[in-house]
């Protein structure tokens, strides 16, 4: 498997990995989940100042990422967000490729680069709907951020984490 930085030409692939991915939360959330998936959407569309990374196996893409530099994120029309560290964001796996170690080999990327360019923290946001992703980011030792949640829908809590890079191996 190769992990790479994303090349115009995936966009498509891109987009297919990543809604197949988080598509088993639409029933999880059913008025959660229109809006995120224009969210995915857009963001995917509009990757602005992430670094697009994406996981290659025998010429197909089958896993996705963004790095996020520490930015202002907005989390409504109405509300932002303080990210002082860097953020992983829409982590995918396609469905066929999951228990392959594609989305821990995403990660470990990720914090490699935040990683050489002297940061301290990697930090992103998941809901307690996704068990196999928080069961990964804990296993790699992310622990709650609460000072990094929101709540983008009425009884839905996204919840921060974070690494510590000066403590993870």
């Amino acid at each position: 498997m190769l992990i790479r930085d994303a090349r115009p030409e995936d966009r498509d692939a891109i987009r297919e990995v990543t809604l197949a991915a988080y598509q088993e939360y639409a029933a999880l959330a059913p008025g959660f989940w229109d809006g995120y998936r224009e969210n995915i959407i857009v963001s995917l569309d509009e990757v602005g100042s992430a670094e697009q990374l994406v996981a290659e196996h025998h010429g197909a893409i089958v896993g996705t990422a963004l790095l996020y530099p520490p930015r202002r994120m907005k989390i409504s029309r109405s509300d932002s967000l303080d990210m002082p560290w860097p953020e992983v964001r829409l982590l995918a796996v396609a469905p066929l490729a999951r228990g392959r170690g594609v989305g821990a080999a995403l990660m470990q990327e990720c914090v490699r680069r935040v990683r050489k360019t002297g940061g301290r923290v990697l930090s992103l946001h998941t809901t307690d709907m996704m068990q196999a992703a928080l069961r990964m980011y804990e296993r790699m030792g992310f622990v709650r951020a609460p000072e990094l949640d929101f709540h983008p829908a009425p009884g839905v809590t996204v919840q921060g984490y974070r690494l510590d890079l000066k403590e993870s191996g």
